[in-house]
């Protein structure tokens, strides 16, 4: 009679095992063999991280194998079980592969196709393209699309972590308990006798240094050191957490009535301020999107308070990039001075602060959540809705989403939720860092998340005028990684634009993004489908990209950059200055944030920085949901690109002071998961 064996893998994550019954059927081209418990006495099969091996003996020859199914059902009391892959010996000799990597939940069943990669047009056979539609009428009543708030991205229909499917969930909730990580950061960083001291304000800028972890050679610390600094201003809208703000001014913003004499005495060329436009060595960053968003109201003990800025910098004659007009509001008047270098200290250094504070609003709210965080999960909704496991853009993006849908949700359970974690430091807190995203949402648009474009859009793309721009420098090498490694696997599996365009799951996908996520606005440029495999493979790399080269630039520099609380206040306590020449160092340091919101604002950024224990990072593909040769090929070669990409940064940064590595590959995990 005919013997099979069949090889079984379960997780290694905490509690992957089972003690539960597993049955294992086998349903080929010539009949479906009789239900097989997977048991050897006297063992304890299926432990965590277990590789075990049994023989099934079949009645009748079964042909070729075509689907698997595995049963679970209850032992004792009902557990969660991983599956990594089973790999079928036929009685032939050959091997068969098939990859699960999901949770099998209670007293269900799975049923699992060979770890080939197929389109559905390569599906002749009728049980196949059977399984293929139903695992996706199953997955989208799982995966529903739901509105958090109006005007946001569509997400995930789950009240808090534990209603999501369990293939999304986290492996441990408690990893991403962020009131618990809030809470361990600072007990870490030494300052949780200072978490409650709310309204208690801070002597000077040396007592800040209180709650500052001091690491000699470190940015932060350099941050320490220079914030005050116009350089290491300007440096920061090229490198700093959010270096997506800054454009090359090509026309003086008609409200920010600045002129040559204000400035002349920053110009370094002896030429007027529109030719030195015309020159483009005038940059200029506008916050014009806080302009009428609510301040946070929900301490009454605390006022606080907003501004707009409209921010004027110049390339000197060094390339450096410096601030030389500062307006802390979008209507100009009396009442709203241009700040200038020329002013006195305290006037301009206030005038800095604001723009540093409303940088990192911006950053927060929008950059990270609305424009990583956000966009992600719906790639992730839409990819799990419509494209069933076989098919090869899922095997490609699936590491891409891992663990996305999680940290969003836990985030709108604790974080960004009413009466959240963000209410308690930050000015955009209580409702105003929702107004910001909906009134942001017409500005994200598809080619602003195609890195190339969105760099050439902001006239940020000359190497030689701009040389100091390392987020543009390493991004584009990144970006180009990804592409060159999407469009090999749209090659191996697309044999034309033809094929590319009479994918219908692919187009479902594409238009599920469009519809839900981009709420279906034309405007967005968000494409509703793909024709060309040119196309396609930008798409992916939107995609890739997204998930793990921008959300890594601007995620992982937050303790560098904002551990040092002057230099980016999460809320200030007096309303911006409207004339000059009447502030003291002493009322700085009095509108700075007080103790208490220090030190919750420094438990977040400490704990946003950290990688997560296992963290997969670009180019790692432990799950191997692509068996194939060439995949596995061009796999290999996108590893040693970034390898390659590794090296050019690390040799660079040996000269800096400032090092620049977050989009180093070694540093950037593959997904939105933290």
């Amino acid at each position: 009679m005919p013997s099979y064996t069949v090889t079984v893998a379960t997780g290694s994550q905490w509690f992957a095992g089972t003690d539960d019954y597993i049955y294992l059927s086998l349903v080929g081209s010539a009949g479906c063999s009789e239900k097989h418990l997977l048991d050897k006495p006297f063992y304890n099969d299926f432990e965590r991280g277990a590789v075990d091996s049994y023989n099934v003996v079949v009645d009748d020859e079964l042909g070729d194998i075509q689907l698997i199914r595995i049963e679970k059902r209850k032992y004792w009391l009902h557990d969660d079980w991983y599956l990594k892959y089973i790999t079928l010996k036929t009685p032939c000799g050959d091997y068969i592969e098939f990859p699960c990597y999901r949770w099998i939940s209670g007293e269900s069943e799975i049923v699992l196709r060979d770890g080939r990669a197929k389109l559905a047009c390569d599906d002749q056979i009728h049980i196949l393209k059977q399984h293929r539609r139903k695992e996706l009428e199953t997955r989208q009543k799982e995966y529903r699309w739901m509105e958090w708030n109006p005007g946001f991205p569509l997400s995930i229909d789950a009240k808090c972590h534990k209603d999501l499917p369990r293939d999304i969930q986290f492996d441990s909730e408690k990893g991403v308990d962020f009131v618990l990580n809030y809470s361990k950061a600072m007990e870490n960083l030494f300052i949780n006798r200072f978490m409650h001291m709310f309204q208690s304000s801070w002597s000077d800028f040396a007592d800040f240094e209180k709650i500052f972890l001091r690491i000699s050679n470190t940015i932060s610390e350099q941050v320490m050191n220079h914030w005050q600094e116009d350089l290491m201003f300007g440096y920061q809208f090229l490198n700093g957490c959010n270096p997506v703000l800054i454009q090359r001014c090509v026309k003086l913003p008609e409200n920010l009535p600045v002129t040559t004499e204000m400035v002349e005495c920053s110009l370094e060329r002896q030429l007027t301020l529109e030719q030195e436009v015309e020159l483009g060595n005038i940059f200029v960053v506008d916050f014009k999107l806080l302009d009428g968003i609510d301040v946070n109201k929900t301490d009454p003990c605390t006022l606080q308070f907003l501004a707009a800025p409209i921010c004027l910098l110049y390339k000197n004659l060094a390339n450096k990039i410096v601030p030389i007009a500062i307006q802390l509001n979008q209507v100009p008047g009396d009442e709203n001075p241009i700040f200038l270098p020329s002013d006195a200290k305290s006037d301009w250094l206030l005038a800095k602060i604001w723009v540093r504070s409303c940088d990192f609003h911006i950053h927060q709210t929008i950059t990270h959540l609305l424009r990583t965080h956000l966009v992600s999960e719906v790639f992730g909704i839409a990819l799990y809705r419509q494209l069933p496991a076989v098919h090869p853009i899922f095997k490609l993006l699936v590491a891409h989403v891992r663990f996305t849908v999680a940290i969003n949700t836990k985030a709108r359970e604790q974080l960004i939720c009413k009466y959240g974690l963000f209410d308690k430091a930050n000015a955009t807190g209580g409702g105003g860092h929702v107004q910001m995203v909906q009134k942001s949402m017409q500005d994200l648009t598809y080619s602003s998340l195609c890195f190339p474009e969105a760099i050439k859009a902001r006239g940020m793309d000359n190497t030689e005028d701009i040389p100091y721009y390392f987020y543009r420098d390493d991004g584009l090498l990144v970006w180009e990684a990804i592409r060159e490694f999407t469009a090999e696997v749209v090659d191996i599996y697309y044999e034309s634009d033809q094929v590319v365009e009479g994918d219908q799951e692919l187009q479902d996908f594409v238009k599920d993004v469009y519809m839900y996520g981009m709420r279906g606005k034309k405007a967005s440029g968000f494409p509703e489908s793909i024709k060309t495999k040119e196309k396609l493979s930008e798409y992916l790399t939107v995609v890739i990209f997204t998930a793990s080269a921008q959300h890594a630039a601007v995620n992982f520099g937050q303790y560098d950059w904002y551990s040092w609380i002057p230099n980016a206040p999460p809320t200030m306590r007096a309303p911006p200055p409207k004339v000059k020449g009447v502030v003291t160092i002493e009322q700085i340091v009095d509108m700075l944030p007080d103790r208490g919101r220090s030190c919750w604002h420094l438990g977040a950024v400490w704990a946003l920085s950290q990688f997560q224990d296992n963290e997969l990072f670009l180019g790692m593909y432990p799950e191997e949901h692509f068996i194939e040769t060439p995949v596995k090929e061009a796999m290999a070669r996108f590893r040693k690109k970034l390898d390659t990409i590794v090296s050019v940064i690390a040799e660079r940064n040996k000269k800096k002071k400032l090092p620049y590595y977050y989009l180093s590959p070694d540093r950037i995990p593959n997904s939105v998961a933290i």
